[in-house]
């Protein structure tokens, strides 16, 4: 099998839900910083999207979906999910907690739905960029085809 024929949980999961999307793989590139991968793919950051996982009190976790050109306001996330305060999950509880690793965590097919907020930016495009679930392999649907996949709301989520 090729790289191009090559799929991801992520690509079949969106298949099997009659999701349409477009692959983007740049393996072989060393793009992992959303930064870098967005300019791999020659695309505009803001519509480059990085997942970041967080925790609140009592161990509660919370999925945020941000442009890569930016920044996550922990005040402002800690907000949209009704918690007075979250932080970041350290990176070695991110494998066993969701099933990626850093670099390739998506909002689709995580071990465990956690509640799920995206920057309100992606409301703006036609379709937006996110992790396939691997690094070098980004997808790309509209932001109606990943609330299809996934229960998110909207917030004003960077600094």
């Amino acid at each position: 099998m090729s790289k191009k024929d090559e799929k991801t949980n992520v690509m079949r999961l969106l298949e099997q839900n009659g999701i349409e999307y477009s692959a983007h793989i740049y393996t072989d590139t060393g793009a992992i910083s959303g930064m870098d991968v967005a300019s791999v793919l020659n695309e505009e950051p803001e519509r480059v999207f990085k997942t970041l996982v967080t925790v609140g009190s009592p161990r509660q976790y919370y999925v945020f979906v941000i442009p890569v050109n930016s920044e996550l306001d922990l005040k402002k996330a800690a907000s949209s999910v009704g918690e007075k305060s979250i932080e970041m999950i350290h990176a070695k509880e991110l494998l066993p907690l969701t099933g990626y690793i850093h670099g390739g965590c998506s909002p689709i097919g995580m071990k465990k739905q956690f509640k799920t907020v995206v920057d309100e930016t992606a409301q703006l495009f036609d379709t937006i960029m996110y992790s396939g679930g691997k690094i070098g392999y980004q997808v790309e649907t509209t932001p109606a085809g990943l609330e299809k996949m996934i229960p998110v709301t909207y917030a004003d989520l960077t600094k």
